[in-house]
Protein backbone atom coordinates (compact mmCIF):
# COMPACT_ATOMS: atom_id res chain seq x y z
CA UNK A 1 0.00 0.00 0.00
CA UNK A 2 1.48 3.30 -1.01
CA UNK A 3 0.43 6.43 1.37
CA UNK A 4 0.87 9.93 0.26
CA UNK A 5 1.72 12.23 3.06
CA UNK A 6 1.37 15.88 2.84
CA UNK A 7 1.41 19.31 5.04
CA UNK A 8 1.54 22.77 5.13
CA UNK A 9 0.35 23.30 1.74
CA UNK A 10 -0.73 26.90 2.96
CA UNK A 11 -3.61 27.58 -0.04
CA UNK A 12 -1.23 26.46 -2.65
CA UNK A 13 -3.74 23.85 -4.57
CA UNK A 14 -1.55 23.61 -7.25
CA UNK A 15 1.62 21.64 -4.96
CA UNK A 16 -1.36 19.42 -3.56
CA UNK A 17 -2.60 18.21 -7.63
CA UNK A 18 1.20 18.13 -8.58
CA UNK A 19 1.21 15.74 -5.85
CA UNK A 20 -1.44 13.58 -6.40
CA UNK A 21 -1.11 13.63 -10.17
CA UNK A 22 2.44 12.73 -9.89
CA UNK A 23 1.52 9.90 -7.82
CA UNK A 24 -1.37 7.67 -9.96
CA UNK A 25 -0.90 4.82 -8.43
CA UNK A 26 -1.19 5.85 -4.60
CA UNK A 27 -4.13 4.17 -2.42
CA UNK A 28 -4.50 6.86 0.13
CA UNK A 29 -3.54 10.97 0.63
CA UNK A 30 -2.88 11.73 4.59
CA UNK A 31 -2.60 16.10 5.31
CA UNK A 32 -1.38 16.81 8.10
CA UNK A 33 -2.70 20.44 8.66
CA UNK A 34 -2.83 23.92 6.86
CA UNK A 35 -4.11 23.61 3.69
CA UNK A 36 -7.80 22.75 4.21
CA UNK A 37 -8.94 24.78 1.35
CA UNK A 38 -6.82 22.68 -1.03
CA UNK A 39 -7.52 19.62 0.57
CA UNK A 40 -11.34 20.19 0.58
CA UNK A 41 -11.08 21.42 -3.41
CA UNK A 42 -8.89 18.13 -3.88
CA UNK A 43 -11.26 15.99 -2.38
CA UNK A 44 -13.89 17.12 -4.30
CA UNK A 45 -11.76 16.58 -7.85
CA UNK A 46 -10.52 13.22 -6.89
CA UNK A 47 -13.90 12.09 -5.08
CA UNK A 48 -12.74 8.21 -5.45
CA UNK A 49 -9.60 8.79 -3.97
CA UNK A 50 -9.48 7.83 0.06
CA UNK A 51 -7.84 11.42 1.84
CA UNK A 52 -7.68 11.69 5.66
CA UNK A 53 -7.02 15.52 6.80
CA UNK A 54 -6.39 16.80 10.75
CA UNK A 55 -6.54 20.45 11.92
CA UNK A 56 -3.52 22.48 11.46
CA UNK A 57 -2.82 25.62 13.92
CA UNK A 58 -3.83 27.85 10.81
CA UNK A 59 -7.11 26.16 10.11
CA UNK A 60 -10.65 27.18 10.96
CA UNK A 61 -12.81 24.15 10.06
CA UNK A 62 -13.87 21.09 11.69
CA UNK A 63 -11.38 18.86 11.19
CA UNK A 64 -10.34 16.85 14.15
CA UNK A 65 -6.91 17.81 16.37
CA UNK A 66 -5.36 14.21 15.88
CA UNK A 67 -7.27 11.27 13.49
CA UNK A 68 -5.83 7.42 13.43
CA UNK A 69 -5.52 5.42 10.34
CA UNK A 70 -5.47 2.06 10.13
CA UNK A 71 -3.51 0.40 6.71
CA UNK A 72 -2.32 -2.89 6.26
CA UNK A 73 -3.10 -3.44 9.94
CA UNK A 74 -0.64 -0.82 10.67
CA UNK A 75 -2.03 1.88 12.94
CA UNK A 76 -0.72 5.48 11.79
CA UNK A 77 -1.31 8.71 14.24
CA UNK A 78 -1.53 11.41 12.75
CA UNK A 79 -1.63 15.49 13.77
CA UNK A 80 -0.62 18.63 12.78
CA UNK A 81 1.93 18.63 16.15
CA UNK A 82 1.52 21.97 17.25
CA UNK A 83 -0.83 20.68 19.98
CA UNK A 84 2.01 18.17 20.61
CA UNK A 85 5.18 20.51 21.09
CA UNK A 86 7.10 19.06 17.85
CA UNK A 87 9.12 22.97 17.81
CA UNK A 88 10.60 21.34 21.38
CA UNK A 89 10.81 17.50 19.93
CA UNK A 90 8.62 14.93 19.25
CA UNK A 91 8.55 12.83 22.71
CA UNK A 92 4.85 14.32 23.29
CA UNK A 93 4.19 12.79 19.72
CA UNK A 94 6.01 9.65 20.19
CA UNK A 95 4.56 9.45 23.50
CA UNK A 96 0.71 9.85 22.22
CA UNK A 97 1.63 7.09 19.78
CA UNK A 98 2.57 4.79 21.32
CA UNK A 99 -0.87 5.25 23.70
CA UNK A 100 -2.44 4.56 20.77
CA UNK A 101 -0.71 1.41 19.71
CA UNK A 102 0.37 3.26 16.69
CA UNK A 103 3.12 1.79 14.78
CA UNK A 104 3.49 5.42 13.00
CA UNK A 105 3.41 8.68 13.82
CA UNK A 106 3.31 11.91 11.16
CA UNK A 107 2.83 15.06 11.89
CA UNK A 108 3.79 18.64 9.92
CA UNK A 109 3.57 22.16 11.80
CA UNK A 110 8.01 23.14 11.49
CA UNK A 111 7.77 23.05 7.35
CA UNK A 112 11.19 20.42 8.36
CA UNK A 113 11.22 17.14 6.38
CA UNK A 114 12.38 13.95 8.93
CA UNK A 115 11.78 10.35 8.02
CA UNK A 116 13.51 8.02 11.48
CA UNK A 117 12.55 5.30 13.83
CA UNK A 118 12.79 6.69 17.56
CA UNK A 119 11.02 4.75 20.78
CA UNK A 120 9.79 1.93 18.45
CA UNK A 121 7.73 4.20 16.38
CA UNK A 122 8.79 5.13 12.69
CA UNK A 123 8.00 9.22 12.59
CA UNK A 124 7.94 11.35 9.82
CA UNK A 125 6.99 14.93 9.13
CA UNK A 126 7.09 15.50 5.34
CA UNK A 127 8.09 19.26 5.40
CA UNK A 128 6.63 21.54 3.16
CA UNK A 129 5.68 21.65 -0.81
CA UNK A 130 4.94 25.37 -1.04
CA UNK A 131 6.56 26.89 1.98
CA UNK A 132 9.99 24.64 3.01
CA UNK A 133 11.88 26.12 6.13
CA UNK A 134 15.78 25.47 6.47
CA UNK A 135 17.04 25.79 3.30
CA UNK A 136 15.24 22.36 2.23
CA UNK A 137 13.67 21.60 -0.94
CA UNK A 138 9.90 21.62 -1.17
CA UNK A 139 8.78 17.95 -0.15
CA UNK A 140 6.25 15.62 0.39
CA UNK A 141 6.59 11.81 2.25
CA UNK A 142 5.52 8.28 0.49
CA UNK A 143 4.75 5.56 2.76
CA UNK A 144 4.65 2.18 1.10
CA UNK A 145 3.74 -0.77 3.93
CA UNK A 146 3.99 -4.22 2.78
CA UNK A 147 1.87 -7.21 3.54
CA UNK A 148 3.42 -8.16 6.21
CA UNK A 149 4.18 -5.08 8.02
CA UNK A 150 6.69 -3.77 6.30
CA UNK A 151 6.95 -0.04 6.94
CA UNK A 152 9.23 2.42 4.41
CA UNK A 153 9.36 6.03 4.88
CA UNK A 154 10.59 8.12 2.00
CA UNK A 155 10.97 12.19 1.76
CA UNK A 156 10.47 12.73 -1.89
CA UNK A 157 11.79 16.30 -3.71
CA UNK A 158 8.78 18.29 -5.83
CA UNK A 159 11.53 18.94 -7.91
CA UNK A 160 11.54 15.60 -9.93
CA UNK A 161 9.26 13.29 -7.36
CA UNK A 162 12.49 11.22 -6.29
CA UNK A 163 13.48 10.31 -3.03
CA UNK A 164 16.40 12.76 -1.27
Amino acid sequence: MKILVVSDTHRDFNALKNIIDANKDADMLIHLGDGESEFDDADRLYPQFPMVYVCGNCDYGTHKLSHIVTACGIRIFCCHGHTYHVRDGIEYLVSAARQNDCAIALYGHTHLFRAEQTGGVFVMNPGSPSSPRGGNKPTYGIITLGGSGEINMEIISMEDHKAI
